[in-house]
């Protein structure tokens, strides 16, 4: 036995050794091949989560005063400039606010000792100020627009001390800079501040000069007991409170529905621009001319001859013109179709509705309907300007009944906890407002008519609400306007087939004066005040 074998330090030559030495060098491979993927997954996983960082930082800084006022006029400049993110917001406005919206609050007459809150309710919204401004129809659409593009709108109202009128107006989103919150509920908005240029004229000259202002403003619903004069310096207005509209919220502000849409708006403009590109370059190369070195003179002469359709080349026999073949040198222009369908996804519209073409993208049945998640939306952007409405008028009655000459009798009562004012109507008065909605689906009047009519027949329904379903399913607007001239002063219908006698009667059981009943149901219906 040699020194080597004594030792075990000859290489073994038994098969069955060597598989097996294989088969460990296989695994081991193996097993390194895959640390080295493990390492790379991880290596990817901590990149995308750099990413993730990276991410939230830019979002940090989108949402810094800088940042919001560049996504704004961004925002703004499509609205103008791109016509699909002109006609997403012109859509969902028109779907919001195309049909307007009922508002009507109780007149006191079917409660005894009752107060006219609608009196205040439909002088607010009547008022030309607040109807330029807020409540009229350009107006509404317009804010709808701006929600689109800002994300937010800042309602500001402001109360007449003496007669408790309250007008409100709007303030540029760009101008509000900051909010104050309560320091126990972040949700709770206690001041707005608001930077901006105000602009003088010289008393004595034409010229005019500008200055830099600040100004706090308290929200709409915060009503301290105690009221501070300045904050960080700057005096606070309290003349004046805000209300705060906001949609697609980051944060303490509101992100408009069209910045979702602006990368997507882009890439499908750039990707017109270049198919109109490729159309105008087929366009012009038109022939493909085969001749020999000889002839292409006189080829290059009878092309230049070709100056309109249908025109003649003479050529040789050696001189081959033919069309250039168009297959795998064109792109469809419905190939973008999917980049306009982020931007119709951005403002919760059908893509039929945005590019306005259903017979190329679509059934047009499903493009003039709306289904149940585009509905729902809809519905949701509604919702959010019933509040906003709702909150305005609430202050517009409070206003009424704290001012030393309002309309409206009542008093304050303060919460011991949040140390918030509370104003309440005196007596049983009811405030309840009811805001009321065109359906958003294309039910047919003719079936709309015949359920309410089917439902009056049961007896079940008041006649009164009755008369105010038909009207509104009819499409009249000043549906509240038109019913008080059929109702009493007490509020009780009039039904224009009845006659005096059963007038009389009715009034007569009542133990009331017969003559002065018939008197009042002849003034109903000629419309004269005389006695």
């Amino acid at each position: 036995m040699a020194l080597r074998d004594l030792f075990g330090l000859r290489t073994t030559q038994d098969p069955t050794a060597l598989r097996e030495n294989k088969r460990l060098q296989a695994q081991l491979s193996t097993a390194q091949f895959r640390l080295e993927e493990a390492a790379h997954s991880m290596e990817r996983f901590y990149q995308e989560d750099i990413g993730w960082e990276q991410l939230n930082a830019d979002t940090q800084r989108d949402m810094t005063p800088e940042g919001r006022r560049r996504a704004t006029e961004l925002c703004r400049i499509m609205k103008i400039a791109n016509p699909l993110v002109k006609r997403g917001l012109a859509i969902r406005a028109g779907y919001v606010f195309g049909q307007g919206v009922g508002i009507q609050a109780p007149d006191g007459k079917d409660n005894s000792g009752g107060q006219d809150v609608n009196a205040v309710v439909q002088a607010f919204l009547d008022d030309q100020g607040n109807r330029r401004a807020f409540t009229g129809a350009q107006a509404r659409m317009e804010l709808e627009n701006t929600l689109g593009t800002d994300g937010n709108v800042y309602a500001v109202v402001f109360t007449n001390p003496d007669t408790g009128f309250v007008k409100v107006r709007t303030l540029d989103s760009l101008e509000v800079t900051d909010q104050i919150t309560n320091p126990q509920d972040s949700s709770e908005t206690w001041f707005y501040r608001r930077d901006f240029v105000q602009t003088h004229v010289g008393e004595r000259t034409s010229r005019t000069f500008s200055e830099q202002k600040t100004i706090w403003y308290p929200a709409l619903n915060h009503r301290p007991t105690r009221r501070q004069s300045t904050i960080d310096g700057d005096p606070v207005d309290w003349s004046a409170a805000v209300y705060h509209i906001r949609v697609n919220t980051v944060g303490k502000w509101g992100v408009g529905d069209a910045y979702a849409a602006l990368p997507w708006a882009r890439a499908y403009k750039e990707f017109l621009e270049d198919w109109a590109k490729l159309m105008s370059a087929l366009s012009r190369i038109a022939w493909k001319l085969s001749s020999k070195k000889s002839a292409s003179q006189q080829a290059r002469s009878a092309m230049n001859a070709l100056d309109q359709a249908g025109g003649v080349a003479t050529m040789d026999a050696n001189t081959q013109l033919e069309a250039v073949p168009k297959s795998g040198a064109t792109i469809d222009a419905e190939s973008g179709r999917p980049l306009a369908t982020m931007i119709a996804a951005a403002f919760g519209i059908p893509v039929t509705m945005l590019l306005a073409d259903p017979g190329a993208t679509g059934a047009r049945a499903v493009a003039e309907t709306l289904d149940r998640p585009t509905i729902l939306e809809m519905s949701g952007r509604r919702e959010i300007w019933t509040e906003a409405y709702r909150a305005l008028l609430e202050y517009a009655i409070d206003q009424a009944i704290l001012a030393r000459r309002g309309p409206l009798k009542g008093g304050v009562r303060v919460d011991p906890y949040s140390q918030q004012e509370e104003v309440v109507l005196s007596g049983s008065g009811d405030r309840t407002l009811v805001i009321t909605w065109p359906d958003l689906t294309d039910t047919p009047i003719d079936v709309m008519v015949k359920a309410i009519v089917e439902a009056d027949a049961t007896g079940k329904v008041p006649p009164l609400e009755t008369m105010r379903l038909l009207l509104r399913s009819l499409g009249v607007r000043d549906v509240d306007e038109l019913l008080d001239e059929w109702t009493d002063e007490e509020g009780n219908f009039i039904n224009p087939d009845v006659n005096a006698g059963t007038v009389a009667m009715d009034a007569f059981n009542r133990g009331e004066d017969p003559a002065a009943a018939v008197r009042g149901g002849d003034d109903a219906d000629n419309g004269s005040d005389t006695p």
